[in-house]
């Protein structure tokens, strides 16, 4: 290496941490500057310190010094703006450089003073006095052709600029350094001579910067492009933000010839890289002290609390098992003795602190009425944490172990993921700031990188490639989120990914382009639950930002890096099933029936019935159609049985499940290679299900205690082969001081090694089943409540809750129509005078569902809110003209209105929905009206109100919806049928056709293999093509009375299907019943389709109308000449008036007779009825 290359540091780098702007990696930013013989490196990225923490470990012992450091934004008070101007200038930028560790931190604070304390609409920015007092052991750079100065030099503001070094040089003193950049930039060449005349007046000294966003030239049409997916922009576009091929990570020696001129500014790189020697070094875990103030350890406080509370666990346990309770028992003594192991590996750790902090916000979680969950994830093998009611699940009990989560033998810190009612999680978020402090608590950021798919997209986008070319290329991209295929395997994998690169030229520039710009950070945002909490102003430790979307701060650091840093991760999840569990609860409480869901037995026999039925719709980690197959089979009758469900019900070990099956229903014999593994594989009949059973078998079969039985299961969970190899003779040998022989030992572990990749934890297991049955328990003992409130927490999700429809009737609950007198926001339940349900100890009996307001499409919550309101404190509505002068017409519309009507919320003002619907903009006109005059406070001389200075129009004179209309509207306001079905009027078709129904199709095996005649009404069709054979195909999905279906089309048959789909028509499909072996769900195929009115009119003879008078002949009329040319014969009856008695006539021609024919003739004025003949 020459001495040439060492004689520069780069002091401007941008990395991929400057989100869709920089393209370097930090790692790579290390490795280039290595390998171009750099002794340092700084990074500085735009308005933030993301990367710091990540440069600064990536340059730990490479050779490379790390130079931690930012460019800021900066506000420049100097600049004279012309008071015209439409928008602000934008601001100027500075670079900031950490000398040491409190220039660090000063670079900490003011980033996120940047981000926290400006306008979120202008970005973060600072003035230049807000740097006082935090200026300390930070080198400052002048932000060259960007910077204040250089701004007002072009400006002509030659004394402004000259004062603003000033006041930079009283911050900085000779840490500041007036910096010089040669990118060929008109601008950097206009100011030049003016920054040296000013930086040798004042005796300040001078650098040189090269600005880097990219390292070599080959990467910069590719940094182009990123540059034109951070804006929105086209690469072919002039008016947009570039930057030159220079701005890239030059050479030493290229920047020296560069600036041969200037020497000094060369040197003083060098000069200030030997200032700036701090990195960012990992420390240890940082946590608030529980018991400061308090005469009091935490080590003390826990072991107080720990017993406490085991104490009032096993006196429970002693009340519902029916057992002698005290310390001497003998069935107590595991759990003390397992309590003072836990207590001891927990102080010896130093995470005693962890644990009352946890245990103090579920605590007051649980006194302020918000759910929690029983735990997931390893903690749940813990009994301290299920005596602090951290956890709920004994641990003991379901042989949970404790190493799991915490090994004495691999230090690392706890992590209990914590489950919140997803409505409240915010407030506890609230509390924990609230008592530790607002400025030390906040939320962690993540990164969204552009992957395969995206990053081909995005740069066919700005390249202008046409959409459907692009969509088609990242289509053929493997999408599997277990295991994301890269863009670079897929050029090499993928062949007919390949030959579409082959082929156009221009679809091989964007590939190109996407390969370069993989991996980088295109955005940020906030992690979905973790938390972390700091013993100290958070800014002394991290960097803080502000995602636009939440009030509350973010840590810069990612999870991984914010560990380093100091602080300790909190997971906050918010689980909607906790929301609903609390909803049903106090559904339920309304009847004076309290459920404490905690003290639930595990041995309820509705639930496991129910669950044993596959009825499990709705029931937490268990309800979908294989799932629920799977339950059918297994018919479980034990809690164990949902822990094994939960565990084995994924890919890998569901191949495991019929043997389960078959085992538990003793139609397989379970058998052993050793009789020591009875003991830990009876629960699972025989089979390894849990990372746990792993553990176990290495302590008692070869020796290994719990914590090296837990770096075991990691090892093989990561098939390493030289630490296999290893492992296999420790186990061995272990096993044969046991009295196992080598040939078992060696079967018995090649066994686990094979199962050990797709082991469940089965303390997460056991903690997602308890939640699964207390949501069964809920659904089998208090059906309607239940689906009130899972029904609520999916308010705008119809497809869900045309799923819950199927649902409640299957469960014969009925759903009420919308009633905008009886209606909440919300599904409430509502008891009826009506019998619903004729067993008195029924949980049905005399309960349904009023369908809420807040579900109607498009009306919004806000005003369904605010008609409740008024609705609760004056009474109900007594008719449309109530209801607008009772309403805020600011908060409903037109639209809203009829949105209502149609939804049949106005059927208990008025009888006609066809009239509520059309008289909504009479009824909003005259509500603006009334609220105008009760604005202008125009009262009558006798103290009237306001309706009685504005006369009530009248309601608008329309034909009645046919039933057939009506429903149409009301699937269309609300997302599927209520009141009725379409195919309701056609009974008697489907029973001539032998139509079979989606719920017989779903439940009957024997009908696999054949061939059968369904109907249904249209709810969506869409065409695609297959990925396969390239061939199109179509997916049509109908409802019948008792559930939707969705069947495949192929290419030959989907001209005849585009003419007869129309949304909500009514169709007769064959269709061949398919069930591939590896699945559990029924496939569909049609084998042909005809229109159900179609049909009708082909076995219908004729019809008889009977008519009030002559008048309706001609209406009649009109409605069947768009039904000629069918089968059908009508005869019209008309009243003779002399002699009461009627004509009969029958018209010349034949027609296609159907219901809904017969509907529209009756929706004619003067039709007194219609006879199908």
């Amino acid at each position: 290496m020459s001495d040439t290359h060492a004689q520069f540091v780069h002091l401007r780098v941008h990395s991929a941490y400057s989100l869709a702007e920089g393209a370097i990696h930090a790692k790579d930013l290390i490795k280039q500057s290595l390998g171009l013989g750099f002794p340092a490196v700084a990074m500085t990225d735009t308005n933030n310190m993301f990367g710091a923490m990540d440069f600064s470990m990536a340059g730990t012992g490479a050779g490379v010094q790390p130079i931690v450091g930012v460019q800021l934004s900066i506000r420049n008070s100097y600049l004279t703006v012309d008071p015209k101007a439409r928008s602000k200038p934008e601001p100027d930028q500075l670079v900031l450089l950490s000398m040491n560790r409190e220039g660090y931190g000063n670079l900490m604070k003011l980033v996120s003073k940047a981000h926290l304390e400006s306008d979120a609409s202008e970005g973060p920015q600072i003035l230049i006095e807000d740097m006082q007092g935090l200026s300390e052991n930070v080198i400052c750079l002048t932000g060259g052709s960007k910077g204040p100065v250089n701004t007002l030099v072009l400006k002509d503001q030659r004394s402004d600029a000259s004062e603003c070094l000033d006041q930079l040089k009283d911050l900085f003193g000779d840490r500041l350094y007036v910096e010089l950049q040669r990118h060929g930039l008109e601008e950097e060449e206009a100011s030049e001579e003016a920054l040296l005349d000013m930086a040798y007046e004042k005796n300040i000294p001078i650098v040189a910067t090269n600005e880097c966003f990219f390292v070599g030239p080959d990467m910069y049409e590719a940094h182009d492009a990123l540059l034109c997916i951070a804006d929105g922009a086209y690469v072919d576009e002039t008016d947009r933000r570039r930057v030159t091929p220079e701005h890239r990570l030059k050479s030493a020696e290229e920047m020296i010839n560069l600036f041969k001129d200037l020497p000094e500014a060369i040197e003083n790189t060098l000069y200030i890289s030997k200032k700036c020697l701090f990195k960012v070094d990992p420390i240890d875990p940082l946590l608030p002290n529980f018991t400061e103030g308090q005469d009091i350890s935490e080590a003390d406080m826990l072991r107080d609390e720990a017993i406490k509370g085991l104490r009032m666990r096993l006196d429970f346990k002693a009340a519902q098992e029916g057992l002698a309770a005290g310390k001497e028992e003998e069935w107590e003594k595991e759990y003390w003795e397992r309590l003072d192991f836990e207590l001891g590996i927990i102080n010896q750790m130093g995470f005693p602190g962890y644990f009352l902090i946890v245990a103090d916000f579920i605590q007051w979680s649980k006194d302020n009425n918000i759910p929690v969950g029983p735990g997931r994830g390893s903690g749940a093998g813990s009994v301290v944490a299920w005596v602090l009611k951290i956890t709920d699940l004994d641990p003991l009990r379901f042989s949970l172990l404790f190493e799991r989560f915490l090994n004495p033998e691999r230090v690392s810190m706890p992590d209990f993921d914590i489950d919140f009612c997803q409505d409240k999680r915010e407030q506890v978020i609230k509390y924990t700031q609230d008592k530790y402090g607002a400025d030390k608590v906040a939320q962690i950021i993540t990164f969204g990188k552009l992957q395969a798919r995206a990053v081909v997209k995005a740069c066919g986008r700005v390249m202008q490639q046409p959409y459907p070319v692009t969509d088609r290329l990242a289509k053929l991209i493997p999408n599997d989120p277990g295991s994301a295929m890269t863009l670079a395997e897929a050029v090499e994998s993928e062949e007919r990914f390949k030959a579409e690169i082959e082929a156009d030229e221009q679809t091989a520039l964007v590939v190109d382009r996407a390969l370069k710009l993989e991996g980088f950070y295109a955005h940020s945002s906030t992690h979905a639950a973790g938390v972390v909490i700091g013993d100290r102003p958070l800014d002394q430790l991290v960097p803080l930002y502000r995602d636009p979307k939440s009030d509350m701060p973010v840590t810069q650091f990612n999870m991984k890096f914010v560990e380093q840093a100091g602080l300790v991760k909190f997971d906050f999840l918010g689980l909607k099933t906790l929301t609903v569990l609390q909803r049903a609860v106090e559904y339920v409480a309304e009847r004076d029936i309290e459920i404490d869901l905690e003290a639930l037995p595990l041995d309820d026999k509705k639930s496991y019935e129910l669950l044993a039925s596959g009825n499990a719709a709705g029931v937490f980690q268990l309800e979908s159609t294989g799932m629920r197959a799977v339950l059918k089979g297994l018919k479980p009758d034990l809690f164990e049985d949902i822990i094994a469900v939960v565990a084995l019900y994924r890919p890998g070990p569901m191949a495991n499940i019929p043997t389960y099956v078959e085992r538990k229903h003793g139609r397989e014999e379970v058998t052993y290679k050793h009789p020591m593994l009875e003991d830990i594989l009876s629960e699972t009949n025989g089979i390894f299900i849990y990372q746990e059973q792993v553990m176990e078998l290495a302590q008692k079969m070869a020796g290994y205690s719990l914590g090296q039985a837990d770096l075991l299961r990691r090892a093989m969970g990561k098939k390493i082969k030289e630490e296999m190899d290893k492992q296999v003779e420790i186990f061995v040998e272990g096993a044969k001081e046991r009295g196992v022989t080598d040939p078992v030992a060696r079967a018995i572990f090649d066994e686990v090694m094979a199962f050990a990749s797709y082991g469940f934890n089965k303390s997460h297991a056991a903690a997602y089943a308890l939640v699964a049955y207390h949501t069964a328990y809920m659904k089998a003992n208090y059906p309607v409540e239940f689906m009130a409130a899972i029904m609520t927490l999916d308010l705008g999700n119809t497809d869900k809750l045309a799923g819950f429809k199927q649902e409640l009737q299957r469960m014969e609950v009925p759903l009420l129509l919308p009633n905008i007198n009886k209606s909440q926001v919300a599904f409430v339940v509502e008891k009826s005078e009506e019998t619903y349900c004729e067993d008195l100890d029924d949980p049905r009996h005399n309960l349904a569902i009023r369908y809420a307001l807040g579900a109607i499409k498009g009306v919004g919550e806000k005003a369904m809110e605010a008609i409740i309101e008024e609705r609760e404190k004056n009474g109900a509505f007594t008719d449309l003209f109530d209801f607008a002068e009772r309403i805020d017409p600011k908060l409903m519309n037109k639209r809203q209105m009829e949105r209502l009507a149609a939804a049949g919320a106005f059927d208990c003002l008025l009888d006609s929905r066809s009239q509520a619907n059309a008289a909504a903009d009479v009824v909003m006109r005259y509500a603006n009206m009334m609220a105008a005059e009760r604005a202008s406070n125009q009262v009558s001389l006798f103290g009237d109100d306001a309706s009685a200075q504005v006369d009530r129009p009248a309601l608008p004179v329309v034909r009645n919806w046919t039933p057939t209309e009506e429903l149409e509207h009301e699937r269309k306001a609300v997302g599927f049928y209520i009141s009725a079905h379409p195919l309701d009027s056609y009974e008697k078709i489907l029973e001539r056709e032998s139509i079979i129904s989606a719920a017989e199709v779903f439940s009957d095996p024997g009908l696999i293999g054949q061939t059968v005649r369904m109907a249904g009404a249209i709810l969506s069709y869409r065409e695609s093509k297959s990925k396969n054979t390239g061939r199109k195909f179509g997916a049509l999905m109908l409802s019948d009375r008792t559930d939707a279906f969705e069947f495949l089309i192929f290419e030959d048959d989907l001209p005849r299907t585009r003419e007869l789909v129309e949304e909500g028509a009514p169709l007769v499909v064959n269709i061949q019943i398919k069930k591939k072996d590896d699945e559990d769900m029924v496939r569909l195929g049609s084998r042909g389709m005809d229109s159900l009115e179609s049909v009708a009119a082909q076995s219908s003879s004729g019809l008889e109308i009977e008519v009030e008078d002559q008048d309706a002949i001609k209406s009649i009329k009109s409605v069947l000449s768009r039904r000629s040319g069918g089968k059908g014969i009508v005869k019209i009856k008309v009243p003779v008036e002399e002699d009461k008695r009627f004509a009969e006539f029958k018209l010349p021609h034949k027609y296609k007779i159907s219901p809904e024919l017969i509907q529209a003739i009756e929706a004619e004025i003067g039709v007194s009825s219609v006879m199908e003949q």
